[in-house]
């Protein structure tokens, strides 16, 4: 079964997800840079802060606490340095650390080394550069997964539709060269199935082919901004996450139906581009 994962700071929220099958909480500290590169895009700026940590890990009962940090920085304004703001996230209690947006295999290295083995070390494959140097990247000691940030990737390759990694060879390369070195690797987010320009259930099935073992429940699935009552968050993940481990069932007894989803997920995005 795919590791979920769900972006929220909010305790309570934290909390159902937890309690529905949520593998990971996702905490996001990722700022700097970030507006300026996601300019004009449908994407939230976090506001999640190294105190939300303790509160949802005391919230939750199963779930790991996953945090993306800041690219790697020096201390400035209003920010600590990336050692410093490592070392906090580790006090608050992170069971794994998300590196953005790196460009350089030397990026890693100080990464890993910032981290010291105290939490899992996950690197964030979202740049042109970071593809370019993944075998380099793949032979550190240290690495415990990778994520493939398909939003920022795609705007490097100057795509349009961020699902086009999907059919141009882009993931599917890297796919192969992390299960080659035997490390768990996920990519994207998933809606509720049905949901979607690329229905989820088409991405599910891709996270099987491609043997990825985690995602991102993205913004859609449960759209907190438009949501206030806490029974209807609820609700949702009640509803939605049996239905995704459903899916997730078939995935597993009928791997042989992966073909001829692949060539619906290569037309419904070239549809969708063009």
């Amino acid at each position: 079964m795919l590791k979920l994962m769900y972006i929220t700071n909010q305790p309570e929220i934290a909390k159902i997800a937890d309690k529905n099958g949520v593998d990971r909480i996702f905490i996001d500290l990722e700022k700097i840079g970030k507006r300026e590169r996601q300019g004009g895009m449908d994407t939230v700026q976090s506001d999640h802060s190294i105190s939300d940590i303790v509160k949802v890990k005391h919230a939750v009962k199963r779930a790991e606490i996953m945090v993306r940090v800041n690219p790697l920085h020096d201390e400035i304004e209003g920010y600590l340095s990336s050692r410093d703001e490592i070392d906090a996230v580790v006090k608050a209690g992170a069971d794994i650390i998300m590196l953005p947006y790196f460009k350089q295999v030397e990026d890693v290295k100080r990464f890993i080394k910032y981290v010291d083995g105290r939490a899992k070390v996950l690197p964030l494959i979202e740049t042109v550069e970071a593809v370019n140097c993944i075998d380099e990247i793949l032979t550190l000691e240290g690495l415990d997964e990778i994520f493939v940030g398909l939003n920022d990737l795609s705007l490097g390759y100057g795509k349009t539709f961020m699902f086009e990694l999907l059919i141009d060879g882009t993931l599917e390369t890297l796919c192969m060269k992390f299960r080659q070195k035997g490390i768990p690797f996920g990519f994207g987010g998933i809606a509720a199935l049905g949901k979607g320009m690329l229905p989820s259930e088409y991405i599910i099935r891709e996270h099987y082919r491609l043997e990825s073992s985690c995602a991102i429940l993205s913004r859609t699935f449960c759209r907190i901004d438009a949501v206030e009552d806490l029974n209807e968050v609820r609700h949702i993940f009640e509803r939605e996450i049996p239905k995704i481990r459903e899916l997730e069932k078939e995935c597993e007894k009928h791997s042989n139906y992966f073909r001829e989803n692949r060539k619906q997920v290569i037309e419904k995005i070239e549809n969708i581009c063009h």
